[in-house]
């Protein structure tokens, strides 16, 4: 029996590409492991913002506004909260805080992330694998021109405005992957990087200890979805990090990141022209419309890619 497609992924784009590869794949075929890095405790409750974006998109829940956040929620619970805390600056909703309340019950009951990640998202229905990356405490850290800042604060508080100079992750001394992450990195057919952000989303995955080696030597097809196109990010800082970091702004600049890792580099029709550097950097170039507008969208992307690497 073939092994699964390992997808790793965070955010909305990930959630995105997530929901397309569970309409093409069945459960066994298919682990989704996402970033939690930017998991934080806000008013004495366990966070999740990742994991949370790729549930809700696969129960149907997530808010078509925004790609995260629950559809149609209100904010009752904060605007009470706001009499008793100076202005809340993590916006959580009142169905999504349910959420959060049933994660940290049952974390307290000493389950493990993964145990509970598994039990809420068996609880909405959702049958595919959404594994943490690591059952263990990691915190991303956003080293700014203005000092190192959680990840939080600089993702939300902040708003993407400082600097960026440099990236760390606490907690990487205890840490391991999560132990379904650990066996699909020895069972897999295949690894696919979602088009999420390479420093913010994946970049955590990625620091976790073994990982970055097993995947550098991992004996099947590598594949990665460019985060940019055009030149820009469809959503969130990809391209603001990128050129802070003095990488081109560019789908090629973003696959520079990923070099040694990947086989595959999958453009937009877009930056089609860019194939010949890819192809430059090692990796080999596939052009597909990657912009998932629509559903229909994300499950044409995710059936091209299954192609791609045989699945």
């Amino acid at each position: 029996m073939r092994g699964p497609l390992l997808a790793l992924a965070g955010g909305v784009g990930g959630a995105k590409l997530a929901l397309g590869l569970c309409h093409v794949l069945l459960p066994e075929e298919l682990v989704m492991v996402v970033n939690t890095g930017d998991d934080e405790e806000f008013y004495g409750l366990h966070v999740s913002p990742d994991l949370d974006t790729v549930m809700y998109t696969l129960a149907g829940l997530a808010n078509p506004e925004t790609g995260w956040g629950v559809r149609d929620d209100t904010f009752n619970a904060l605007e009470m909260m706001g009499h008793y805390e100076p202005s809340p600056w993590f916006k959580l909703g009142d169905r999504d805080m349910a959420t959060h309340i049933r994660r940290t019950q049952l974390l307290g009951r000493g389950k493990t992330l993964s145990q509970v990640t598994h039990l809420l998202c068996s609880s909405l229905g959702i049958k595919h694998n959404v594994v943490p990356m690591s059952d263990h405490r990691v915190r991303t850290i956003v080293e700014t021109d203005e000092g190192k800042l959680p990840f939080q604060e600089y993702f939300v508080r902040r708003r993407c405005e400082p600097r960026v100079v440099g990236l760390g992750f606490d907690g990487l001394d205890k840490a391991r992957p999560s132990p379904e992450f650990d066996a699909a990195l020895g069972q897999a057919t295949a690894i696919l990087f979602c088009p999420s952000n390479p420093f913010l989303s994946i970049a955590p995955i990625l620091a976790l200890p073994g990982v970055r080696e097993r995947i550098a030597g991992f004996p099947g097809t590598r594949v990665a979805v460019s985060p940019i196109v055009g030149g820009q990010a469809l959503r969130g800082p990809a391209a603001k990090i990128l050129e802070e970091l003095g990488y081109q702004v560019s789908a090629l600049g973003a696959a520079g990141v990923y070099r040694g890792l990947c086989d595959i580099w999958v453009l937009d029709e877009a930056d089609r022209s860019l194939a010949e550097g890819v192809s430059a950097l090692g990796m080999r170039p596939a052009v597909t419309r990657t912009v998932m507008a629509t559903d229909e969208d994300k499950v044409a992307l995710a059936r091209y890619l299954c192609d791609l690497v045989s699945l």
